[in-house]
């Protein structure tokens, strides 16, 4: 029986959020500028939004790119962003035909003019699809997205449409770049690295953590199965006792 098979669709998350991780790790041992992994993880990508629409998962949501990652060399980011609007403008044709909706989120007007096109355009391209829907983190930090949660709230509050008595854990939840889709079930991160890194932090308070040694580059399908059926052999108590569940 393959691991695709294993899978209990009745247990599916309906939505898996990965931290997209060693690239450029990857570029390095085969002796190569970091790019070069950037570029291959592109495949992984590919097998990644297969495996999980073939499989039934609603969402899924990839951490592209961070806002602290401006702050790596201007070249790598340059290069970034070239590939970002090279993949978003191949990949569009293909999401058409495999029913995948795209969306992104983050500080999504920050993005170079060019990107920032081209993603509205495969965002609007994609809008009617229905089997699953693919989400990019694009200059994307958890911090900026509660401050800009919080700064929405404030504004509400100045306006006299909100008061503060009133605000509670669905009112941030409302605010959030996220507001329209469940929150994830299950977080991937690749590499080893055992940290959320600033990803989610608010939408993964009860989510499941795996985490894998593959870099991203050779993260495949089987990975990709493999991370679903180690969430459904756990236990999710949401600080209840296993007895609660059970009765």
């Amino acid at each position: 029986m393959s691991l695709k098979e294993k899978i209990n669709p009745s247990k599916l998350p309906q939505h898996i959020a990965i931290i997209m991780d060693g690239n450029g790790r990857w570029a390095k041992q085969k002796g190569q500028e970091r790019i070069f992994g950037h570029e291959n993880g592109v495949i992984s990508v590919r097998e990644t939004v297969e495996a999980a629409a073939e499989v039934g998962v609603k969402y899924l949501t990839l951490y592209a790119f961070s806002t602290e990652n401006w702050n790596r060399p201007q070249e790598e980011v340059i290069a970034l962003m070239q590939l970002l609007v090279h993949t978003i403008s191949a990949e569009t044709a293909t999401l058409n035909k495999n029913n995948i909706r795209l969306q992104a989120i983050g500080d999504l007007q920050s993005l170079p003019a060019d990107c920032y096109a081209e993603l509205n355009e495969a965002i609007d391209q994609t809008k009617n699809n229905t089997r699953t829907t693919l989400v990019l983190a694009l200059s994307y930090s958890s911090r900026w997205e509660i401050t800009n949660a919080v700064r929405q709230i404030a504004l509400h509050l100045e306006n006299k449409t909100l008061l503060a008595k009133d605000i509670d854990e669905n009112t941030i939840t409302a605010n959030l770049c996220t507001s329209s889709m469940p929150e994830p079930e299950l977080m991937i991160r690749t590499s080893g690295e055992h940290r959320i890194s600033n990803f989610l932090l608010w939408q993964l308070a009860y989510s499941e953590l795996y985490f894998t040694d593959k870099l991203w580059p050779d993260f495949r399908k089987e990975d990709f199965y493999e991370a679903i059926i180690d969430y459904q052999n756990r236990e999710r108590r949401f600080g209840k006792t296993s007895e609660q569940l059970i009765s």
